[in-house]
């Protein structure tokens, strides 16, 4: 009996600790709240799949339960065989049929929704943006509008964006569970897919292919606006100067440490096209770093003095000189001056 008791209340504490476990995670990181087009159509395939497995569930445990009840074996009939259906044609025709007209139920709608998503009737007249995977970091390329980002990809609200997704090193995989769903990012072709968005905000996106030691820190962000603001990020971003030096004179040693170091030669400010590290043109608008940590003036000094620590496997580390901490102090100004816009996640959280 204590054994009995023991095991119920471990089996009451796994399901307190389940149901706790699911009130965890981030605003806007969840496919069961759609607010995009490919969501809402995952999200409608959930609930068909759901109630299907349900019903089928009831109909069994019914059935079940009446078989319990009413052939269980009676007192004085131990020794009764009940009548044998083995080679029943009957009963064989339709346990085998029923399942067969489930999953065509079920996979209809899949295989429509599949061509759905993959239909590029509209790319021509949509917006097209070229999405590069990296180890550990996502960079965006707007085609035909010469902006280049990282981390933070900016479109309008109900409209159609067509990506262009490709690897520069492994295969790692492009969502945003929210908007839309999963699109393999792979080194050797190029796989095309649409979001649209129903929503203003800011949406959490990750990869959901493991990549290296950093798969789980390769977060990057949607900032979904209003097409007013959508076009006056573009213009902001179309006129950035990278020449232009900052005002505050730790920035202005920061840039000078910047540009001595080469760190030019391996990230890009404005639309220069950049294959090694992540493009900085609007880095002081980000509100991560690295994809995972608050951007603070510490974090980025902690990242210039030991980026391995806070991202391993990245191909940052040992590929520059050595600073001081007064070096990246300086540096880590300069990078909190770029803000080339108004048009920012937090102001499209507002």
């Amino acid at each position: 009996m204590l054994r009995w008791m023991g095991k119920f209340k471990a089996l009451i504490m796994l399901g307190i600790v389940t149901l706790v476990l699911t009130a965890c995670g981030k605003e806007n990181l969840t496919a069961l709240d759609p607010k995009g087009y490919g969501a809402e159509k995952s999200m409608d395939l959930m609930i068909l799949s759901t109630v299907i497995m349900a019903a089928v569930f009831i109909v069994v445990m019914l059935i079940f339960t009446v078989v319990i009840i009413r052939f269980r074996r009676k007192k004085g009939q131990e020794d009764f065989i009940p009548k044998q259906v083995e080679g029943n044609h009957t009963l064989e025709i339709v346990w085998t049929a029923i399942p067969i007209i489930l999953v065509f139920i079920l996979a209809v709608p899949t295989v429509m929704s599949v061509f759905d998503l993959a239909d590029e009737a509209d790319a021509s007249s949509s917006i097209n943006i070229e999405v590069t995977g990296n180890q550990y970091w996502w960079h965006f390329d707007y085609a035909g509008e010469e902006i280049q980002t990282s981390q933070d990809l900016y479109i309008p609200v109900n409209e159609k964006v067509y990506l262009d997704i490709n690897s520069t090193d492994v295969i790692h995989s492009f969502w945003v569970p929210t908007i839309s769903g999963k699109m393999d990012a792979n080194p050797e072709n190029t796989n095309t897919m649409f979001i649209e968005a129903y929503e203003e905000g800011v949406y959490w996106g990750k990869c959901a292919e493991f990549c290296g030691p950093s798969h789980s820190l390769m977060d990057f962000k949607i900032v979904v606006v209003s097409q007013e603001e959508y076009d006056q990020w573009v213009e902001d971003m179309q006129n950035v100067d990278p020449e232009v030096q900052v005002e505050d004179a730790v920035a202005q040693e920061g840039q000078e440490l910047f540009e001595a170091n080469n760190c030019m030669g391996c990230h890009a400010i404005g639309s220069s096209p950049v294959a090694v590290g992540p493009n900085l043109t609007n880095f002081a608008n980000r509100t991560t770093l690295a994809g995972v940590e608050d951007l603070t003036k510490e974090n980025i000094v902690s990242w210039l003095l030991d980026p391995e620590a806070m991202k391993p496997g990245n191909k940052m580390t040992g590929n520059y000189p050595e600073l001081t901490e007064d070096e990246a102090g300086s540096i880590a100004e300069y990078l909190m001056q770029l803000s080339h816009s108004d048009i920012t996640p937090e102001s499209a959280s507002n």
